[in-house]
């Protein structure tokens, strides 16, 4: 079985280098607050700036839920996450789908395009799962966007 993968796109009106910033170091200020998997919600989400990086949440009572890992972290252009959260959004360690986010330059910024892939892993609940995250990624690359652009040329 092949589940064709879900890929969203967004233009931001920021460099490829502070796009991928906005993206990697502020993920916790445009990430739904809705969308966690800890006990509360998340005060943070982090992404460790390396290969081999953990990727998770940091939750208001200061307990760390796991997402998944860093596979590759190439700024300002590719981060490529493992996206380790089963059919019920648990972490599982031994369970893993791919989720690469590329940051092409543009003459008006940058078009940053979100691609998860290998759903088929998700065995009988493919589907299932394939139709939620066709569902839930434009919003939340959505929220990116109006994220960066609200940000405008302030630091990080």
């Amino acid at each position: 079985m092949t589940i064709a993968p879900v890929i969203k796109t967004v233009d931001v009106k920021q460099p490829p280098s502070r796009a991928f910033e906005l993206f990697c170091a502020r993920m916790g200020a445009w990430w739904p607050k809705d969308h966690h998997t800890g006990a509360s919600p998340f005060a943070d989400v982090i992404v460790e700036p390396r290969a081999g990086g953990r990727w998770f949440e940091r939750g208001e009572d200061g307990v760390d839920s796991s997402w998944g890992r860093v596979l590759d972290w190439a700024p300002p252009r590719r981060l490529l996450l493992a996206w380790q959260l089963d059919a019920d959004f648990k972490f599982d360690p031994n369970f893993e789908t791919q989720l690469e986010i590329t940051f092409e330059g543009l003459a008006s910024g940058t078009r940053v395009r979100l691609e998860h892939r290998n759903l088929e892993r998700y065995g009988e609940s493919a589907g299932k799962i394939a139709e939620l995250l066709r569902g839930g990624w434009p919003t939340i690359i959505d929220r990116f966007g109006a994220f960066a652009e609200g940000v405008g040329d302030r630091a990080a």
